[in-house]
């Protein structure tokens, strides 16, 4: 019986250079579709289990090469996978070897019908080239559609594709990379060092469930009031981890060259803007802990403030003298320029700088917008400041000091990365005495004041509205508002704190004919309570809790649950 010939056997057939080229490249195309197959395989086990990647390697053979992504993976803080790498192959080609660069020019064109034959000519055409891009990243029925055209010259180089498995949900955080794997915005550009010098995975602040929530909420309202985008972020009060962050319009990082430049626009950090009455928790603070009020202290709000053709006023001025905590629960304009005049320009200057206010974010995103700060700061400045007008920041800023404000006075660095401040030693901006008061004048606007929206039975929600006019070229637009709420629960023991912006609402019937945040984004952050406090197993206090109701009573004040709503600007 005569043996069957094989390749190193004196009765084999010589093969042609092209024929061997085809073979090989038939190997790697299937060699290719294999590791696909398997490194999503292992993507599908590590879901299914919610288990660190390592621990699917137990489960390979002992013989079977390991692959090594080129970029670390990037995973929530409970190990959903946010970023990833899949193996593909990129098709290029030798015009050196092409024996017939038009015929390749013909087939290839085909097969990738967005391929323009003139340029592709062009390309194809110096026999002194050895290498040309033709297209990064197939598919693997696209390299075996182009093995199957039989052209010497065409080859492939296997690479990785980044891939981001929850598509828009964090697109603004975790952001993207070009076809090379390099960084190009959000995590991916701020900390692209760290994803190509490390194998083991990244692990974010993130909660993808509470991203999941934040943004459906948000969406609700930006449709329910026709504006025209919207914001949102929950952080940690007690150690300044970001737990969630949208901005909308967003985009889809798998496929960033179809968002618009408004969808890549994060108006949490690139975004600054006046504040409106928000910044009112500051300016309190601030009076109470230079010892200049406390909360029963009598402030003059008599009258609107002129200051040359300036007049500053109250949406709906009482027009009397008012304790500070009634000044707070009526968001007085008035009340709060008198306050941070009694502080003083230089103390108002330090304390907003102490806050970082007057400086970019520290964060670990490189889409940071710097603040606008008075370029000559003079009373008038400190006194319009006060109440949010004067002074744009960004929406990190003021949740960092917000949380600053309630966790016992100590500012800490925000971070979107787990544990990724442990390291960086806190600083205190207020007394405890100061921060206990703060608590209480935010959970009193809840009860009794602009923000009864944001209430949750059992959650003790404390927080503060602000609705201010966006500037436009002929000065302040009263019909562009900015409407905010930032929450903060459980009031009694803060720990989580929750900011939400609509842009440009339009009111309806719903809300009385009112876009300001009282009405607009109090409710969303009331629903994102409601959905994230079972999710985080966090049980409702008793409504007659004696130690609740003393932590946060004010003597003389209604703190009891309801009151008007009184909206603030």
């Amino acid at each position: 019986m005569t043996p069957e010939p094989d390749d190193d056997s004196p009765l084999s057939t010589p093969e042609s250079p092209a024929l061997r080229q085809a073979k090989r490249r038939a190997r790697v195309v299937a060699g290719f579709t294999l590791t696909a197959f398997l490194a999503v395989t292992v993507k599908i086990i590590s879901f299914s289990f919610v288990t660190h990647p390592s621990a699917v390697a137990l489960t390979r053979p002992a013989t079977q090469p390991v692959y090594q992504p080129k970029r670390a993976d990037i995973l929530d803080r409970n190990g959903i996978l946010l970023a990833s790498n899949l193996v593909t192959l990129s098709l290029y080609a030798n015009p050196s070897k092409l024996p017939d660069a038009d015929e390749a020019v013909a087939k290839l064109v085909q097969l990738f019908p967005d391929f323009d034959p003139a340029v592709l000519r062009k390309r194809l055409g110096n026999p002194k080239q050895q290498f040309v891009w033709l297209r990064r990243n197939l598919a693997p029925a696209q390299a075996q559609a182009v093995n199957a055209l039989g052209i010497p010259g065409l080859d492939f180089v296997t690479e990785e594709r980044r891939v981001y498995p929850n598509g828009r949900m964090a697109a603004h955080v975790v952001g993207f990379t070009d076809v090379d794997g390099h960084g190009l915005t959000g995590i991916e550009k701020g900390l692209d060092a760290r994803l190509r010098q490390h194998a083991e995975p990244l692990t974010l602040s993130l909660d993808i469930r509470l991203q999941h929530i934040l943004k459906n909420e948000l969406q609700k309202n930006i449709d329910a009031f026709t504006a025209i985008g919207g914001a949102g972020m929950i952080m940690d009060a007690r150690n300044g981890e970001i737990l969630a962050m949208v901005s909308l319009p967003d985009f889809d990082p798998n496929q960033p060259n179809h968002a618009t430049d408004d969808a890549r626009f994060n108006r949490l950090t690139l975004g600054v803007y006046e504040m409106g009455s928000t910044m009112k928790i500051f300016t309190t603070a601030m009076a109470l802990e230079a010892g200049v009020a406390s909360l029963e202290s009598k402030v003059d709000a008599r009258a609107p403030i002129r200051v040359g053709r300036f007049r500053i006023d109250d949406y709906h001025a009482k027009y009397r003298w008012m304790t500070v905590a009634e000044a707070f629960k009526y968001s007085s304009n008035i009340a709060s320029a008198h306050l941070a005049l009694a502080v003083g320009r230089q103390g108002h200057q330090a304390f907003l700088g102490k806050l970082g206010f007057l400086h970019p974010a520290r964060l670990e995103l490189p889409e940071m917008g710097r603040p606008l700060v008075p370029a000559e700061w003079r009373d008038v400045s400190t006194m319009t400041i006060s109440f949010g007008h004067g002074l744009s920041i960004n929406a990190v800023q003021l949740v960092n000091g917000a949380a600053a404000m309630v966790n016992g006075g100590l500012m800490r660095q925000p971070t979107l990365v787990r544990d990724g401040n442990r390291d960086i030693p806190d600083e205190r901006i207020v007394s405890e005495a100061t921060s206990r008061d703060i608590r209480k004048l935010m959970r009193l606007t809840i009860v009794s004041g602009t923000g009864s929206k944001a209430e949750v039975p059992g959650y003790y929600v404390g927080g503060k509205t602000g609705t201010s006019e966006k500037i436009s070229a002929s000065g302040y637009n009263k019909k562009s508002l900015l409407s905010s709420f930032l929450g903060v629960f459980p009031m009694y023991d803060p720990r989580y704190v929750i900011f939400v912006m609509i842009d440009e609402p339009k009111v309806n019937k719903s809300s009385y004919g009112y876009a300001t945040g009282g009405w607009v984004a109090a409710p969303v952050v009331q629903r994102i309570i409601e959905n994230m406090a079972p999710l985080l197993a966090m049980q409702p206090a008793a409504a007659n809790d004696p130690n609740i109701f003393a932590a946060l009573m004010i003597p003389g004040e209604d703190n009891g649950a309801g009151g008007e709503i009184a909206e603030d600007h």
